[in-house]
């Protein structure tokens, strides 16, 4: 893959202030529901709204993942209604890996991002996001803001604050919190989140073979992208609370497939194949901290905020 990182230093903060409009190169947006009857057809409605108004050329796919409560009939409803719709139905419930290689292998787009039924994911700067894609090859949203400077006490208080507003619920919160460290240290992958909005090329994306079956997913596809040479940049994406519906990713089935793929493919991957030490490795944008302050704001909103910065530095 052609390495970009080397030739721009296009941050997030350079983005602040810039008048954008619809992304000229086409995006799929995946996604994969089981029983969200009260939640999908917000969700086509909130995507439908968020593409058109961001994207030139876009597609949703949704795979219905065996759902038995009726959600499989209102997605074949809405597909009458947006041109843009696509519905796969899985006749049973495949589970996340099959749901998930079934939308990702349908997308026909330049580039793919998936978004959960529950919106979970605040993407309203996706338009942001695209423009790195000029940049970057693979865009990764991260929940963990830094923590790196300040008291001992200031910091405790930022991984407290981050901690509560990592998931739904406290539960979820340390599950994905321990997801995140087995993975960092087992694979010693140098990514501040695994479990977030990835924007990815297309090709790229569909050229890795999928061995997980679970939740591992992501973190799969992106170790995978940066062993293939990929440059990556992380963006801050935050966390939204499910409103609705039931949460099925922390039900112990779930993280005993999730901790089963970890576990065998780590002796894969790791221990058998050796494959980041045989791949050139790509490389990733951290954020810094002013960064992570910065939203994309308007003209006026950036201007405000510089002249905040020089009087204090007067």
């Amino acid at each position: 893959m052609k390495q970009r990182l080397g030739q721009t230093k296009l941050a997030p903060a350079d983005l602040v202030g810039r008048s954008l409009g619809r992304f000229q190169r086409s995006v799929s947006l995946v996604s994969w529901v089981y029983n969200e009857k009260d939640l999908v057809r917000d969700f086509v409605a909130r995507a439908h709204t968020l593409m058109s108004d961001t994207v030139q050329d876009f597609e949703i796919i949704v795979v219905n993942d065996g759902s038995t409560d009726g959600t499989g009939e209102i997605l074949q409803e809405l597909s009458q209604e947006y041109d843009e719709l696509k519905v796969i139905h899985f006749q049973s419930n495949q589970g996340i890996g099959e749901a998930a290689h079934r939308a990702i292998s349908s997308a026909t787009k330049e580039f793919l991002f998936w978004q959960t039924a529950d919106w979970s994911y605040d993407i309203s700067d996706l338009r942001y996001f695209l423009e790195l894609t000029n940049c970057y090859d693979v865009v990764s949203g991260v929940r963990r803001s830094p923590v790196s400077s300040g008291t001992p006490w200031s910091i405790a208080k930022r991984a407290k604050a981050h901690f509560e507003k990592r998931s739904d619920n406290l539960k979820k919160a340390f599950v994905s919190v321990c997801n995140y460290l087995v993975v960092r240290l087992l694979f010693n992958f140098p990514m501040s989140d695994y479990q977030n909005i990835t924007i990815y090329p297309t090709p790229l994306i569909q050229s890795i073979r999928m061995e997980a079956r679970s939740s591992f997913g992501n973190p799969e596809f992106l170790m995978k992208s940066f062993w293939k040479g990929a440059s990556i940049i992380e963006v801050p994406i935050a966390f939204i609370p499910r409103c609705k519906g039931e949460a099925k990713g922390t039900r112990i089935g779930s993280i005993a497939k999730s901790v089963s793929d970890i576990l065998k493919l780590w002796v894969r991957w790791i221990l058998v194949e050796r494959l980041p030490f045989k791949n050139k490795q790509g490389q990733i944008r951290r954020l810094i901290p002013a960064e992570w302050s910065l939203k994309q704001r308007s003209v006026n909103e950036a201007d405000e905020v510089k002249l905040r910065r020089q009087k204090a530095a007067v």
